[in-house]
């Protein structure tokens, strides 16, 4: 008994540190309380994390547990996507596109996603949802090393720019006007990059079928490239993104016996 009241004491003069002071450090977020577990987010110097209710007396020593309000961006494989386009009950939704990768959280039955992406074999998800992370408490967090965070959209990075002008004409996704592109040359025509518009169909009953049934549209409402799916594996929810305006991912190269250029799509997001 006397051991279990030193004990109960010690995690109250721990969490006091913490109780309506701000953090006096960038501090991480983890998914349980172990300081190698996947990091959920960073609270920032002088925030105050929200405790969990009745939680001091179940986490271990020297961590606190918080409440994290959310939306989350995580990523699920698409055969976890149902016809109905819900995240099956039961699957891992993960903080990156990758099997490897640190576990949000499993989905229920009544939590409610929203498909905000497609990367190949995983599908982006907003999930609305409060959760719980785990902080140290035990001296002051350490500040973030001197490298960028991964963004949790995980959208993949431009490349480096090439010796010639940029592969596309439009809108990029800075939302600045894109220079065209001399697709001759095919030294810089090939890399992929991002490329930002309106997503349409193309098709028409009252029309020839296009090359390709869907396209980017400029702010002007007129078409810049078509958009080449067929990498994308879960094609069945591109009915979803008509109509939005969406950062495509890929490498644009010429339609041939045309005019037109088209973007073989590797990753898609709406905006």
């Amino acid at each position: 008994m006397k051991n279990k009241l030193i004990f109960l004491a010690s995690l109250l003069v721990s969490a006091s540190a913490v109780f309506g002071v701000p953090l006096p450090a960038t501090t991480a977020v983890h998914v349980a309380p172990d300081e190698h577990a996947s990091t959920i987010t960073f609270l920032k110097a002088g925030s105050e994390p929200t405790p969990v209710p009745g939680s001091l007396t179940t986490t271990p020593a020297g961590w606190l547990a918080v409440e994290l309000p959310g939306p989350f961006e995580g990523y699920v494989l698409n055969k976890d996507i149902l016809k109905s386009l819900d995240v099956r009950p039961g699957a891992a939704i993960r903080l990156q596109p990758k099997p490897d990768a640190g576990v949000l959280t499993t989905m229920t039955a009544s939590d409610k996603t929203t498909i905000t992406g497609l990367h190949g074999k995983w599908t982006q998800i907003r999930l609305e949802k409060k959760l719980t992370g785990y902080i140290q408490l035990a001296g002051t967090p350490a500040p973030l090393p001197p490298i960028a965070v991964a963004p949790a959209t995980a959208t993949p990075a431009p490349m480096a720019a090439a010796p010639v002008p940029a592969t596309a004409y439009g809108t990029t996704a800075s939302g600045k006007p894109a220079p065209n592109v001399n697709l001759g040359d095919s030294s810089g025509a090939m890399l992929p990059r991002l490329f930002q518009g309106k997503f349409v169909s193309t098709r028409s009953p009252f029309r020839p079928r296009r090359p390709y049934d869907w396209a980017l549209n400029d702010d002007a409402g007129s078409r810049y490239a078509f958009l080449d799916i067929s990498k994308l594996l879960l094609t069945d929810q591109i009915e979803n993104y008509v109509g939005h305006t969406v950062v495509a991912y890929g490498a644009a190269k010429p339609v041939p016996n045309s005019k037109d250029i088209v973007i073989e799509v590797e990753s898609l997001q709406l905006k």
